[in-house]
């Protein structure tokens, strides 16, 4: 099989990678090792930049998103029950969209089908033949059989754990990690939410999110241990803990009478791969980055790098210019370092690791109480939030 760029990962980042090209006249195929239905089974973020809504808009995905998305014009932080609300619009203009990850991938499914494209489910990518040549070939296994799909590009769209990555070779590839000491537990559960926008919560007992999916749907995290298992965490016990965690008058308004339909425990990690392109390879998502979910930049990050990517190949394809794909790896990757400083950064002054002395603590706090009191660092703060500008 041949074609013009071999997409390797049915996600989010794939699917709207193969959606643009195809507006372009870009001809794609998208290797997914699991099923459909996988893809659509896992529970991921759901709050969009203004500028990752304004890609989904350009790829005819958006619709649905402007009908059932929740538009927020500011996001709150607590400490304790000192709390203060950064009104995002007020300081930027700007707005982010509550939807879900699940439902931004099953409008792209929707998309790829009406027109034609071609997504190939139970494809386990085996290697990357001839990568920094003018022809590459992706070699995967379907059903106990071997495939090549020769293209000119490949995009590597696979997640942290895929293959993509590892065909960069050593020598070249260098990696950036900074792994946390604790995780998140989070519960999806068929309530209201416990409030209009999302409330990120720093108590001395851990931190807490309080968020959400739709107007009958939440989704609440709260900071554990890693050695914590999801047995040791029945409904009512994180329920308890998560009204000790957020502002009394937002736990005292709390709905817990509901249907559980997911419980995870999700381990945090800040991490970068330099260069996201090597040869006719190229790196987008999570196969390039991954950031802690506080700031909620991980999908937001994946569109970015769509954006670039997509605007690159249809230079050179269409245009028969290569600045797109000479400058992506530079041009993605000072984004992502903005992101990554920023969540890591909201992650260091909400969480509560182990270990800390007094004086880290009360830096946190100073942290906070700056934020609190500063329209500087709120419109900072907010500038980072809505996502920059590509």
């Amino acid at each position: 099989m041949r074609t013009q760029v071999a997409i390797i990962g049915g996600g989010p980042a794939g699917l709207l990678l193969s959606q643009l090209l195809d507006l372009s006249g870009i001809d794609s195929v998208v290797l997914e090792r699991q099923s459909r239905d996988y893809v659509l089974g896992r529970i991921r973020a759901g709050v969009l930049e203004a500028g990752a809504v304004g890609v989904l808009e350009e790829a005819g995905v958006a619709e649905r998103l402007h009908a059932e998305g929740q538009r927020h014009e500011g996001v709150e932080l607590s400490w304790h029950d000192a709390r203060v609300r950064i009104d995002l619009a007020g300081l930027t203009g700007r707005s982010v969209t509550v939807y879900g990850q699940t439902e931004v991938t099953r409008d792209l499914y929707a998309a790829r089908d009406a027109r034609g494209g071609q997504v190939i489910h139970g494809a386990e990518v085996l290697r990357i033949e001839e990568g920094q040549s003018d022809a590459p070939v992706v070699v995967y296994a379907r059903d106990g059989v071997e495939h090549r799909l020769e293209a000119r590009f490949v995009a590597g769209c696979d997640g942290f754990h895929g293959p993509a990555r590892r065909a960069i070779p050593d020598a070249v590839r260098q990696e950036y990690v900074r792994e946390y000491p604790f995780g998140w537990l989070g519960l999806l559960s068929r309530t209201p939410p416990a409030a209009p926008e999302l409330i990120y919560a720093a108590h001395q007992r851990g931190f807490a999110l309080c968020s959400m999916r739709s107007a009958s749907l939440s989704r609440y995290y709260v900071q554990v241990p890693l050695v914590d298992r999801l047995e040791d965490w029945p409904t009512t016990r994180f329920w308890d803990e998560l009204c000790k965690r957020i502002p009394g008058d937002v736990a005292a308004r709390l709905v817990t009478e509901g249907e559980v339909l997911e419980m995870s425990i999700a381990p945090l990690r800040s991490f970068v791969c330099e260069p996201m392109r090597h040869g006719a390879l190229f790196l987008a998502g999570d196969a390039a980055h991954i950031v802690p979910p506080t700031g909620a930049k991980g999908l937001n990050l994946a569109v970015g790098d769509v954006h670039y990517l997509h605007r690159a190949l249809d230079l050179w394809f269409n245009h028969g210019r290569s600045a797109g794909i000479d400058g992506y790896s530079g041009t993605a990757l000072a984004r992502v370092w903005k992101a990554e400083r920023f969540s890591w950064s909201l992650t260091s002054m909400l969480h509560d690791f182990p270990g800390l002395g007094a004086f880290e603590r009360r830096m946190q706090q100073a942290e906070f109480e700056y934020l609190a009191h500063s329209e500087a660092a709120q419109k900072s703060f907010a500038e980072n939030y809505v996502g920059l500008t590509y």
